[in-house]
């Protein structure tokens, strides 16, 4: 959706124990929470979680290209803000979470151009990328968007609103702003780079590499019972979603898989298809949300970024995470 992540048709790293996927009631997709993930040191090539990027830019001080831009990094672009009412919530405990989108006169925005079934989607992820959640609030007459949320672990979150405004030529925005879970905090470390992940009984493989200033395709395969799932069904207008979150800073690309149901070439599974340029080098998590049989499931991977002019990266080591869903 964001257009710093270009994709052709329609939406960051890999050996760990993956924690618990659930949701969390009605309006709420999937969430990643993770439980004692394996460590993993790339050797001083990210920030430590929970601290920002040094580079405003985005780049990683290793050589990145950047080129596509990233969002998620401003409270307020383009005349725009993200006016979050509920900065603070209690970790473990159900919440309300409020915001409100202002123009530039301080004004509440109540006009949106509607994507991929929704006006506004609203992504939540954790400062060390292990807890994620894809959730789509309501809005109220006053412009006011709320929420239930209830995250599972005390630190530093994000929230990531992804709209476009409904007037004629606006552009798609995302802007974040920092949200705080109180109680006792032990920051995770961020899960080995993978190329495999289960989740709900479900196994999704992963093929392709993530370049940094240059586009390419990144291909993942849905199984199960180790047998493809070739009945896919359409979330939100597609057969897959994709958020990719950069390590350190938690720099946003939505990107969306290439076809959609009906077009007439694009089969409902088990391979879904995406194509993405990395703002920079770097790690980055990635989120996949698929439905099927009426559930929505989250498979997440953490891959390396590297320079469209360097060396290709080596083929990660594959290893499983796992998840488990529940509500949807």
């Amino acid at each position: 959706m964001h257009t710093g992540l270009r994709i052709t048709a329609f939406a960051a790293a890999l050996a760990a124990t993956f924690g618990t996927a659930y949701g969390v009631g009605s309006g709420v997709d999937p969430i990643v929470a993770g439980s004692e993930p394996a460590p993993y040191d790339d050797h001083g090539e990210h920030d430590e979680p929970g601290e920002p990027s040094a580079r405003p830019d985005g780049g990683d001080g290793h050589g990145g290209h950047g080129s596509a831009p990233a969002g998620g990094l401003r409270i307020s672009e383009s005349g725009y803000t993200l006016d979050l009412a509920t900065p603070r919530v209690t970790a473990g405990q159900r919440s309300e979470l409020r915001f409100t989108v202002r123009d530039a006169s301080g004004g509440a925005v109540t006009a949106y151009q509607r994507e991929h079934d929704k006006e506004l989607h609203l992504i939540v992820a954790s400062r060390d990328l292990v807890t994620f959640r894809h959730l789509h609030p309501v809005r109220a007459a006053d412009g006011t968007w709320s929420t239930p949320v209830d995250l599972p672990e005390a630190g530093g979150y994000r929230v990531f609103a992804d709209f476009t405004p409904a007037h004629k030529g606006a552009e798609n925005l995302t802007l974040g702003a920092d949200l705080a879970a109180s109680g006792h905090y032990e920051p995770a470390r961020l899960p080995a780079p993978n190329d495999t992940a289960r989740t709900d009984g479900y196994q999704v493989e992963l093929a392709g590499s993530l370049r940094a200033g240059k586009a390419s395709e990144l291909k993942l395969k849905v199984f199960r019972d180790g047998e493809p799932v070739n009945d896919l069904q359409p979330y939100l207008g597609a057969y897959g979603h994709l958020v990719a979150l950069r390590a350190g800073d938690l720099a946003y690309l939505h990107v969306h898989p290439n076809g959609e149901p009906g077009d007439g070439t694009t089969k409902p599974g088990p391979g879904i298809s995406f194509t993405a340029t990395a703002p920079s080098d770097g790690t980055y998590r990635l989120f996949l949300d698929f439905r099927h049989q009426g559930e929505v499931h989250t498979a997440a991977f953490t891959v390396r970024a590297g320079s469209a002019s360097g060396p290709q990266e080596p083929d990660p080591t594959t290893t499983t995470e796992h998840t488990a869903g529940h509500g949807h």
